[in-house]
């Protein structure tokens, strides 16, 4: 299978040598892999050239936003900007952060978990990140969620979704259309992804509230997203999130924000994430 991989880079001159590096050790390799360079200050520029003088498959371009980290907009304006550079002879398009270090048999099992479900829209493995020396499971992960640093998608699920969404909550909004188009989602625990820099780490408070607007973009309606708020901000170990997610729902509900599924997708995502929160207690 071809894998096309766009990797958004702002800063990672940390980090990303070692993404590069476990990219470059696949037992199946990309077929092209391109860094978005994205107003870097840093080295990230010179260590993705070095990496390019010894690979063929991997390119860069170099664009300029904002200094501000803004979840959502950002990161897939980013995305797109490296997409557009590509041709459309992939099976498979990622969106890989530049601080993860990879197996060496993730694509290969992937592409393997592609070819044995044609249902399979999308798949990756899981996050663990470094603890006290000891690499231990992202506390943000579950088992029917994949983390919006290692997407991977089957170009026709891709397509169908409507590519992915300018917005903070993109990452749950591709699983619910992709739920909606009968696609299947898998996560592969067997596969443990090396997260360098834990997710959130360097959000805004501004950022923040842009989760509560995404539960009001996603139609959740007031209840769900009530619950989903207080879901997360526990799971963030600060639970005054919890009152900037509502502060950016009730926000977006105030300014009739654009909303990014159509109402009768909103109608079956909430009996989704119903039927979710219900299964819990049965």
């Amino acid at each position: 299978m071809n894998f096309y991989i766009v990797i958004p880079a702002h800063n990672e001159a940390s980090f990303i040598g070692q993404t590069l590096e476990s990219l470059a050790n696949q037992t199946l390799l990309p077929k092209q892999v391109v860094v978005v360079n994205d107003n870097s200050t840093d080295d990230t520029k010179s260590i993705v050239e070095s990496f390019m003088v010894k690979h063929n498959w991997l390119s860069m371009i170099n664009i300029t936003s904002s200094n501000h980290h803004l979840p959502g907009s950002k990161i897939i304006n980013a995305f797109y900007a490296g997409y557009e550079t590509l041709d459309n002879d992939y099976d498979v398009i990622c969106k890989f952060d530049a601080d993860l270090i990879f197996p060496s048999n993730y694509l290969e099992q992937l592409a393997f978990h592609f070819k044995s479900n044609p249902k399979l829209g999308m798949a990756s493995g899981v996050c663990y990140i470094e603890k006290n020396g000891t690499w231990v499971l992202e506390n943000l992960t579950r088992k029917d969620h994949i983390r919006g640093a290692l997407k991977a998608y089957r170009k026709d699920c891709f397509l169908q979704i409507g590519k992915l969404k300018p917005s903070m909550g993109w990452d749950t909004i591709d699983e619910l259309l992709a739920t909606y188009y009968n696609w299947s989602i898998l996560t592969n625990e067997n596969l443990q992804v090396k997260h360098l820099k834990p997710t959130g780490k360097s959000y805004t408070k501004t950022a923040k509230y842009l989760q509560g607007e995404a539960m009001y973009k996603m139609r959740y309606g007031f209840v769900i997203s009530l619950i989903s708020a207080l879901k997360l901000a526990y799971k963030k170990g600060s639970l005054s999130l919890f009152t900037d997610y509502m502060a950016g729902y009730f926000k977006a509900k105030r300014n009739n924000t654009e909303q990014l599924v159509t109402k009768e997708q909103g109608q079956f995502i909430r009996k989704l994430r119903w039927k979710g929160i219900l299964g819990k207690f049965s």
